[in-house]
């Protein structure tokens, strides 16, 4: 454990030891359990990869089997939840939703109570089945179409794009969401995994840390981003005006242009190089090319001038788009994929837990002050 003094937002401070995720953001390198995220990206599915973040290794054939059956078999939400968020109101946004309805899902898990570690690993396996279930039949409802039920045959990806959308999704659809949620997955100990392990930490239960880790990535400055990158290519788009020419300006009055930079990484976003290659191949099969076109365009110019790199933001919103995904929706995406290495890291936090109570680095009045008198006080 790093005693250093921490800078502002904890910025190069080591807080835990793990053995999920290695970044190096000099080199743009990420992996889950030491295997290079481009390879993961190219060669695994989602499952795969989820049971390699909560187990440490890649499973055998027959054990992928098992756990994508077990995974498919968790697809059940208690009606008491769906008939709760019929009740939400109609302002509610998709991650104020989620937040709430996975904190009610522990009235309804019969391990809510027990802490241990396969208990845990059982939970697991709910919550990430029930919250991609949440999302989908969440947006059903508020747009008065039915529920469409859970289809176990269909893999995790797929079964979230039938349930979302009420159509058997196409192999490329499935395939460029299945590869979306392998590289949102895990990334070490970002704002929402950190609050995740220290509620952990607690030994409150995976459910209140899952949620309150909804809570940290429902912001703007961590999940929120492709949701603003989406929104100023509409805009862009509706005015009719050249990407660049617009960024320009936005730039000249001191705007702040999402999806560029990160607080790790100093060269590309590895995330970044895969979702630009399915943003601009989904387009071209869709016959939508100009969202990629658009966003190429603009992080060319940011590169050039600002010489800032596309983080994993920037192409989720063109490839989401394409899929036909709603903007509010991509936020609560994210948290379809992370609840895979939010859950691995609660796990991993409570098989060795020590609470997490770092110190502040105090700034304030000398001490001792004297106390004043209310007559006194000026």
């Amino acid at each position: 454990m790093s005693t250093a003094v921490a800078g502002k937002g904890l910025e190069g401070i080591v807080a835990a030891n793990s053995g999920i995720c290695f970044i190096d953001g000099d080199a743009g390198v990420l992996a889950y359990r030491g295997i290079d995220i481009h390879e993961l990206a190219e060669l695994s599915n989602f499952e795969e990869t989820t049971y390699l973040l909560w187990n440490g290794r890649l499973p055998t054939e027959l054990e992928l089997r098992e756990f994508s059956s077990q995974l498919a078999l968790a697809r059940e939400v208690d009606q008491r939840i769906v008939d709760m968020l019929k009740t939400f109101p109609t302002s509610a946004t998709p991650m104020e939703v989620l937040r709430t309805a996975v904190s009610a899902l522990s009235f309804y898990d019969a391990d809510e109570k027990d802490n241990s570690h396969d208990a845990n690993v059982r939970k697991a396996y709910n919550l990430t089945a029930q919250i991609a279930m949440i999302v989908a039949i969440y947006d059903r409802i508020r747009k008065k179409l039915d529920i469409v039920p859970p289809d176990r045959t269909l893999s995790h990806a797929g079964n979230f794009l039938w349930m979302l959308n009420g159509v058997k999704p196409s192999d490329t659809a499935t395939r460029t969401l299945d590869i979306a949620l392998i590289l949102h997955a895990d990334h070490e100990l970002n704002a929402s995994t950190f609050a995740a392990r220290v509620i952990a930490a607690t030994l409150s239960d995976i459910h209140s840390a899952i949620t309150g880790a909804i809570g940290a990535l429902k912001g703007p400055l961590h999940g929120g981003a492709n949701e603003g990158v989406m929104k100023l290519l509409l805009t862009i788009d509706k005015a009719g005006a050249d990407p660049v020419d617009y960024v320009k300006n936005m730039l000249a009055a001191k705007q702040k242009i999402s999806g560029f930079g990160h607080r790790v990484y100093k060269t590309e976003d590895p995330r970044a190089t895969h979702l630009r290659r399915m943003s601009e191949k989904l387009g071209k099969d869709a016959g939508q090319p100009k969202w990629y076109e658009m966003s190429r365009a603009i992080e060319l110019y940011i590169k050039q001038d600002k010489k800032l790199n596309a983080n994993v933001d920037f192409y989720s919103a063109s490839t989401y788009a394409t899929l036909g995904i709603d903007i509010d929706l991509y936020t609560p995406i994210f948290a379809v994929s992370r609840i895979a290495g939010w859950a691995a890291h609660v796990i991993e936090q409570l098989d060795d837990n020590r609470l997490i109570r770092p110190r502040a680095d105090y700034i304030g009045p000398v001490y001792p002050s004297k106390y004043v008198g209310m007559n006194e006080r000026r």
